[in-house]
């Protein structure tokens, strides 16, 4: 599989959406994964700085695939999303916001993962911890998975 088929686009609705790009391909050589956005007003909020829930959104990304890259190379094993919590750090206001995920433990099938959201000049935007479970494999096609 080439670097090209782990950069992710409009695969999701949230994706499309927004217009973020999902990265599996662990360039950094640390087992995460990276999602960036390339802000435009369509991401800012009346203040005119990236809005918090687009922020959120990235890290919950960058969180979830990493988890999905330590069981799966490509990042397509599903995870969900348990708990989040974000801190917001300072604003982002144009260029492009890069959020990383970093198992910080956990087991099999449970992981804590933390995010970190960065703007293109290196500024700390927010930060994330999450909780985050594998979806099992015999619920992946029959719908049970978002009902426990």
């Amino acid at each position: 599989m080439s670097t090209d088929d782990l950069i992710i686009h409009s695969e999701t609705g949230p994706q499309r959406l927004i217009g973020y790009v999902l990265d599996v391909s662990n360039s950094a050589g640390d087992g995460g994964a990276r999602c960036w956005l390339d802000l435009n007003e369509t991401h800012l909020n009346r203040h005119g700085v990236l809005h918090g829930g687009i922020a959120t959104t990235l890290l919950d990304s960058a969180s979830g695939a990493t988890g999905s890259m330590s069981v799966d190379p490509t990042g397509r094993a599903p995870f969900l999303t348990i708990s989040l919590t974000t801190q917001f750090i300072a604003p982002a206001y144009a260029g492009r916001v890069t959020a990383t995920g970093q198992i910080t433990g956990g087991g099999r099938s449970t992981l804590f993962i933390s995010g970190r959201l960065e703007a293109e000049d290196g500024t700390l935007v927010a930060t994330s911890n999450g909780v985050f479970r594998r979806v099992p494999t015999d619920r992946l096609n029959s719908g049970s998975a978002a009902k426990d």
